[in-house]
C-alpha cells in the first residue's frame, strides 16, 4: 500500500444539510476528525483536493439548491486551487467530468471519504473501480445512517457501513483506515 504524491482527496458532500437531525441517526461520530485531518494532509503536502457538492433535484432533499443546506460547512469549505464538482445523483462520476478531469491530470490514484458510506461514496467508489482507477475508502472517515431494507427490516447505521465496505472490498476498492494512510505518507 503506497500513497501517491499525486492521489486525488475526494471529499464526498459535506454540506450543511447532512447535519439535519432529520437524517435520523448516524455512525463514526468522528469521521469529520478524520475527514480533516486527511484534508490537513493532502493541503500540507500538496496533493489534490476535490471537494464534491450534491446539487438536488429534489425540493424535500437537505441538498436543495435552494437552500443553505446545500452549501459546505465551513470546516469543508474548498479552498482556491482545490476543485469543485458538482453532481445531481449518487455517482460523482456521473455527468461530472470527473474522470476527465483526473485522466487529464495524470490522477490514477483516489481516497474517498464523506457520506453517506452506503449511498454516495459507495456509488462514486463502484465507478472509480469500474473506470481503473485505484481508489481506497477511508473507512472511519465516512458515516451513514439507519436504513431499513427491501423487506422492511430496520438495520443500524453500523450494520449499513459495514455492509456497504463489504460490497467494495476487493473488487471496486481498498479499504482502510486513516491511520493506514497517514502512516504510509509519513514512511514516504
Amino acid at each position: 500500500m503506497e500513497l501517491k504524491t499525486n492521489a486525488a482527496l475526494i471529499i464526498i458532500d459535506q454540506q450543511k444539510g447532512i447535519l439535519e437531525p432529520r437524517l435520523g441517526r448516524r455512525n463514526n461520530p468522528q469521521a469529520e476528525a478524520r475527514i480533516l485531518e486527511l484534508l490537513d494532509l493532502w493541503r500540507r503536502t500538496g496533493r489534490p483536493v476535490i471537494h464534491v457538492q450534491h446539487l438536488s433535484r429534489s425540493p424535500e432533499s437537505v441538498f436543495w439548491p435552494q437552500q443553505s443546506g446545500v452549501e459546505f460547512q465551513e470546516r469543508f469549505q474548498p479552498l482556491a486551487g482545490e476543485q469543485l464538482i458538482q453532481k445531481q445523483v449518487p455517482d460523482a462520476f456521473c455527468a461530472t467530468g470527473l474522470e476527465a478531469r483526473l485522466r487529464e491530470a495524470g490522477i490514477d490514484q483516489l481516497v474517498i471519504v464523506g457520506v453517506a458510506t452506503h449511498n454516495s461514496v459507495e456509488s462514486t467508489a463502484r465507478t472509480a473501480g469500474n473506470l481503473g482507477f485505484d481508489t481506497w475508502v477511508a473507512e472511519d472517515a465516512c458515516f451513514t445512517f439507519d436504513k431499513a431494507d427491501y423487506f422492511g427490516n430496520a438495520h443500524s447505521a453500523e450494520d449499513v457501513h459495514a455492509m456497504s465496505l463489504g460490497n467494495l472490498q476487493g473488487e471496486y476498492a481498498t479499504v482502510v483506515r486513516c491511520a493506514q494512510i497517514l502512516m504510509t505518507a509519513v514512511n514516504l
